[in-house]
């Protein structure tokens, strides 16, 4: 049984550069310009800044969509898309401990995957219909665990190749 609890500060500082890098290679894989990056709004959270209900077993990471406005802004036109990773701190620091994997490419392939689910959510390539990843479709589940492995397998990355193996049967 593994004990509940929230990244520590050092493995946040890991998912933080996990977050960057991650960044970089999904936007230079869809060559994205910088403005159309910027466009499709999201942000990455961890456990101890999750709502109860963006807090779920299974899944390492969830996308959630919300539709959000400044709050100057009176009208609905001035709504926009704002999409929320949601990282589930307990079931990863229990899942890389389980299987021996390092911690940082694990967050990088995790982010990675996500941040695929959010550019094909904003440019239609899957319809985000429900409110949590646990009900995205398996074949759309499998198309974005092969692109995440298309776009990591070139970067050398210690412990990323233990992830490859991790994740192998989603790509099968």
């Amino acid at each position: 049984m593994c004990r509940k609890r929230h990244f520590s500060q050092k493995e946040l500082l890991k998912a933080d550069e996990a977050a960057k890098i991650a960044e970089e290679l999904v936007n230079n894989y869809f060559k994205m310009s910088s403005g159309q990056w910027l466009k499709n709004r999201y942000d990455i959270k961890t456990a101890k800044d999750l709502a109860s209900h963006e807090q779920v077993d299974g899944p390492f990471a969830q996308v959630i969509k919300y539709e959000a406005r400044k709050n100057t802004a009176l009208l609905g036109s001035s709504s926009y898309t704002l999409y929320k990773v949601c990282l589930q701190d307990h079931a990863i620091l229990c899942i890389i401990k389980k299987e021996k994997l390092l911690l940082e490419p694990f967050l990088l392939y995790i982010l990675t995957h996500e941040l695929i689910h959010i550019i094909r959510f904003s440019k239609y390539k899957h319809r985000y219909e429900n409110k949590n990843e646990v009900d995205v479709s398996l074949d759309e589940e499998r198309r974005v665990h092969l692109l995440s492995y298309e776009i990591l397998k070139p970067f050398p990355f210690a412990g990323l190749m233990e992830v490859f193996e991790f994740y192998r049967e989603w790509r099968l």
